[in-house]
């Protein structure tokens, strides 16, 4: 049996201390730990975190393996510090049956570099028409807990009241892409001051508020769980904290990159910042923030969305929406929200590991760290500073809207039930 000290971290941020691994386990947590042949691991001013898992993560595969695959996700994921994802639904073939789940759940195994749970898709062929095969799904083998058709929105209401009646059995939840399609036909960025100067089609964000405020009184409703992804204004976190206060089993996500950039920079007609939801305003990132350091919004999810180079080197209006996020998360959460004072590790721990193993019902991650519990973990450095450079992506995609900008703080191990997956910044 493998044995690993990692010495000196700060669990959570708090006081430094020696964790001791022992196979797949945390064995031991102190101070001056000792075991006779382990690898030790000296980790002075580095944070220890539960491994990062993430809610909303684009594979590509099956279909198109161009864009990326289980393999280079995953491997990208444990770059970022991911030992779980949850996979979206919106290959091709699309994950609405049973087997093509379990096809993506079998290539996350293979992988060995993070745990892959597929999302199955809400209705056939993401048309939103009839419900999917949800209860087959859950019964495989990738015991599937969390169905939405991301990428487009389950907007007929009929169909979205009886897939949170389906879920229920199960405990399953659906999770929303909030969009209602006729308010955004032909929408190129968020509609405000910038899309009207720039002349681009706008994407208001009535169109999320709406569907949201729909969905978490249907989910009252009928008493089920719903989530809601990506979201992305101020207006969406208040209908979020009403539903809330009122003890309605809703969460929400939020994404990184909704977190720190703003419609602003589509001024430079740059595809790379072109994303569904679109960025939004100083305000709504403002908003976003509080609502994630108040607990409103209840976790960080990439929705990392890898597209080969022609579907983003290309005019504004063709290209593709979305960007790549698993290797670049963490760094923007710490500059975001640490490095601003908004929140503390324990608190980036509760919003990227704890909460989203919870609302995914995913066992054996979002654990504590401490004795008896599996060892999936992530090591960080704090203090680093360095620019990014997508050349270096282990993401077969470079889609980052960050390139060259400096971000804080680097992953320096990310272990896998014990199994170092990254050491020393690099995939093992």
């Amino acid at each position: 049996m493998s044995k690993i000290i990692v010495r000196g971290a700060r669990i959570l941020g708090g006081e430094p201390q020696d964790v001791l691994i022992e196979g797949e386990t945390v064995t031991e947590v102190g101070t001056g730990l000792d075991a006779a042949g382990a690898t030790v691991i000296e980790a002075e001013g580095q944070i220890l975190l539960p491994g990062l898992v993430d809610l909303h993560t684009h594979l590509r595969e099956p279909g198109r393996e161009d864009s990326e695959t289980v393999l280079t996700g995953t491997k990208a994921a444990a770059v970022g510090g991911f030992t779980a994802v949850h996979a979206m639904a919106n290959t091709f073939p699309v994950a609405d049956t049973a087997g093509v789940v379990e096809q993506v759940w079998r290539l996350g195994k293979e992988s060995g570099y993070c745990d892959v749970r597929p999302v199955g898709a809400v209705t056939v062929g993401l048309e939103g028409k009839q419900l999917a095969e949800l209860g087959a799904m859950h019964d495989s083998a990738a015991g599937v807990k969390v169905f939405s058709d991301d990428g487009k929105c389950v907007d007929d209401a009929v169909i979205m009241r009886r897939a949170l009646e389906y879920v229920k059995a199960f405990d399953g939840v659906v999770a929303q892409h909030a969009q209602e399609p006729r308010l955004t036909e032909g929408a190129q960025m968020n509609e405000g001051i910038v899309s009207a100067e720039l002349g681009l089609g706008g994407w208001p964000a009535v169109a999320e508020e709406s569907i949201i405020a729909r969905d978490v009184l249907l989910a009252a409703h009928v008493g089920s769980r719903v989530h809601i992804c990506h979201l992305s204004t101020a207006g969406s976190v208040e209908i979020v904290r009403w539903a809330k206060s009122k003890g309605w089993n809703v969460t929400a996500e939020v994404t990184p990159h909704h977190l720190l950039l703003t419609d602003e920079l589509v001024r430079t007609y740059n595809p790379v910042y072109k994303v569904n939801p679109p960025l939004r305003t100083e305000a709504d990132v403002l908003a976003l923030r509080e609502a994630l350091a108040d607990g409103t919004i209840d976790c960080v999810a990439t929705d990392h969305a890898p597209h080969p180079h022609e579907d983003k080197d290309c005019e504004w209006a063709a290209a593709a929406m979305g960007m790549v996020g698993l290797e670049t998360a963490l760094s923007v959460v710490q500059q975001t929200m640490v490095d601003t004072g908004l929140m503390d590790w324990a608190g980036v721990a509760d919003r990227m590991s704890f909460r989203p193993a919870a609302i995914g019902r995913l066992e054996g991650h979002g654990r504590p760290v401490s004795a008896g519990e599996p060892a999936n973990l992530t090591l960080v450095d704090p203090a680093y500073r360095g620019a990014v450079d997508p050349a270096g992506f282990a993401s077969r995609s470079r889609n980052t809207p960050y390139e060259g900008r400096e971000l804080p703080g680097r992953v320096t191990h990310t272990f896998l039930r014990g199994r170092a997956t990254v050491v020393d910044g690099k995939l093992a």
